[in-house]
């Protein structure tokens, strides 16, 4: 199996903050999630690897080329979508393909065209008139415009009501069905994740604690609740994140410790969001 993007042991610091041996893989033609909580080093990790900042040491590959030695070709066949969009803000929005199409050798007008009437964008609005959601459904359409390989995207839906990132998702599946294809879809709203993504990589504090399949890193953990009553102190160490309210506690706990604790507490399976929640709160 190919991976259309590698990157190897990446470090940056900065003031307060690094980037330490940050190190996945996206396979051709799958879907990788990238998420951890706001100031986990995930945009940093982004803009390393479109050349946006300089990093002190490590390797990335896009399309089997480093992104520094080939960032001509590779610029060609990586689409990028970030929270807010690079266009000016006076630009008609056929005005944004006057501007970006020049840069592309394989852009189509005809997908640019087919994609502002499926996103309902008029040509003749201008950039500052179209909503958050909007300017990303913008920011899309030119990437799958010139026929990108790659989707390096960041925060897309943030904006979106339920309707749109329902349709931007089927989108994205139908993107990865051609296996030449792949993904990197960092997202907050990781229901989206659970419907779509194969791989998930987990950032906290500039490190990576889990890449790999979603399934297994869902199958690692379960959510546990329970009375403050039913579990003794030797057992509340074996739950990451332990939350204690007035009726009780709940908190993550790896499945293979399931069998330390008492049978009367309600295990359920867990999601992404919950581990993100409890793990950040158990390394705090």
């Amino acid at each position: 199996m190919n991976n259309i993007l590698e990157v190897h042991s990446l470090n940056k610091k900065y003031d307060g903050f690094s980037l330490k041996d940050i190190s996945f893989a996206v396979p051709q033609g799958y879907i990788m999630g990238f998420i951890g909580p706001n100031g986990a080093g995930k945009t940093t990790t982004i803009k390393s690897m479109l050349n946006m900042i300089n990093y002190q040491s490590g390797e990335i590959k896009l399309l089997q080329t480093n992104s520094k030695e080939g960032a001509g070709r590779i610029n060609e066949q990586v689409g990028v979508v970030m929270d807010t969009p690079f266009y000016v803000g006076d630009w008609r929005i056929r005005d944004v393909e006057k501007a970006v199409s020049p840069f592309y050798t394989h852009w189509s007008h005809e997908t640019y065209i087919s994609l502002l009437k499926r996103f309902d964008i008029a040509q003749t609005k201008k950039v500052k008139e179209l909503s958050h959601g909007m300017k990303v459904k913008l920011m899309l359409a030119v990437a799958l415009s010139h026929k990108a390989k790659l989707l390096i995207l960041d925060e897309p839906t943030s904006g979106l009501d339920p309707v749109a990132r329902d349709e931007l998702c089927d989108m994205l599946s139908e993107f990865v069905q051609d296996e030449n294809h792949g993904i990197l879809f960092s997202t907050h709203i990781t229901a989206d994740l659970e419907k779509i993504a194969d791989y998930i990589t987990f950032i906290l504090d500039g490190r990576i604690v889990f890449t790999g399949l979603k399934e297994t890193l869902l199958e690692q953990y379960v959510l546990v609740k329970g009375g403050l009553d039913e579990i003794g102190g030797e057992q509340k160490k074996l739950i990451v994140g332990l939350r204690e309210h007035n009726t009780g506690f709940e908190g993550m706990v790896p499945s293979s410790h399931i069998a330390k604790l008492p049978k009367n507490l309600s295990i359920e399976p867990i999601t992404l969001e919950d581990i993100i929640i409890f793990m950040n709160k158990g390394a705090n």
